[in-house]
């Protein structure tokens, strides 16, 4: 049988609580027991034991619930609980549907809309599914309470496909952005992250330094950043039997990408071409000039029978020559390094 649950900690309201950081109230407690419930029965089923989806899915809704805290949404009616009434798109048509569909379970079901599209899934799990559009309420008993925000997570969202695609890629912001419509307490839901990441490879939630070390990361001072999540999720990843890995599933989450200097192979440069006949021509020039001033140069200026004042004059011209010569023949040289060094 495959591995189905992490091999560091099993899911148990101790793993939560260690999560959370301290001991649930009673409460808490059976809030929390709903969802463990809900997934240890229903979670192969949805994809949701592998393990870096499970760290992604109670990330959010640990966020979404305070910590289990709550089940329902505090009524006041605040001024954006009032703005439910008349929500067409939440299929609050009926007056008090804001109040009657408010927000409940884990990740806040809400709207008549909701409340309609959670019966159709639930009963195709139990036909003996309460209506819940019709008796609201009922969507906080056990189990339906622990399921909601599996419904949520595999169709309810608004792309209504199932998250697990994103869990598989460590995308925790646009998981957000699904759940949440923003990136409203995303810090939150990254320290959540953090820590049910850490409780479900075996490591205490202080113990990210002895993680990060584990990992062979660098930084090790226990600040959780994009690579230290990247580890996390290649852990996590490791914990899940290969075949049953998506196609989808990435190594490592998408982060912020670091340019690495790569060597690259030396080949062999060239001078362009039209540099190369350039350097030639003015050499050329050069050879003949010189060629003038070598053996027997001058007799082919034809300057035999000048007297010695003509010699002196055409003497001193080619020797100016010969020094510009020079002086640009140090310039060519230099600019053809440059330009060879310019393509290395």
């Amino acid at each position: 049988m495959d591995r189905t649950v992490p091999k560091g900690a099993a899911l148990s309201l101790a793993l939560l609580e260690r999560a959370y950081g301290r001991v649930f109230t009673n409460a808490q407690r059976a809030n929390a027991q709903s969802v463990i419930d809900a997934i240890r029965q229903y979670g192969e089923r949805f994809g949701l034991l592998q393990p870096h989806r499970l760290a992604q899915f109670l990330a959010q809704i640990m966020h979404e619930s305070g910590g289990f805290k709550y089940d329902r949404e505090i009524w006041g009616p605040t001024p954006a609980q009032k703005r439910y009434e008349g929500r067409k798109d939440l299929g609050n048509v009926q007056k008090g549907d804001g109040s009657r569909f408010r927000g409940r379970g884990p990740i806040q079901v809400t709207g008549r809309n909701n409340y309609r599209a959670f019966t159709k899934w639930a009963k195709k799990i139990d036909a003996a599914a309460p209506n819940f559009e019709n008796a609201p309420d009922k969507l906080t008993t056990d189990h339906w309470e622990g399921l909601s925000p599996i419904w949520y997570w595999d169709e309810g969202n608004p792309d209504k496909k199932s998250l697990n695609r994103l869990a598989d890629r460590g995308d925790i912001e646009n998981i957000t952005r699904k759940i949440n419509g923003g990136l409203n307490g995303y810090d939150d839901r990254l320290r959540y992250y953090d820590r049910v990441s850490l409780a479900l490879l075996g490591y205490a939630v202080n113990e990210m330094p002895r993680f990060q070390a584990d990992a062979g990361l660098k930084d090790r001072s226990g600040t959780s950043g994009p690579l230290t999540r990247a580890a996390l999720h290649k852990a996590l990843l490791k914990q899940t039997a290969a075949h049953r890995l998506s196609d989808d599933v990435a190594t490592a989450p998408v982060v912020e990408e670091i340019e690495v200097a790569v060597p690259v192979p030396v080949e062999k440069q060239v001078v362009p071409v039209a540099v190369e006949k350039e350097v030639k021509k003015k050499f050329n020039l050069f050879g003949w000039i010189g060629g003038l001033i070598s053996s027997g140069g001058l007799g082919a200026l034809g300057l035999s029978g000048m007297n010695w004042q003509g010699i002196i004059a055409i003497g001193g011209a080619l020797l100016f020559a010969a020094l510009l010569a020079l002086v640009l023949r140090h310039w060519l040289i230099r600019a053809v390094r440059e330009v060879r060094e310019g393509l290395e």
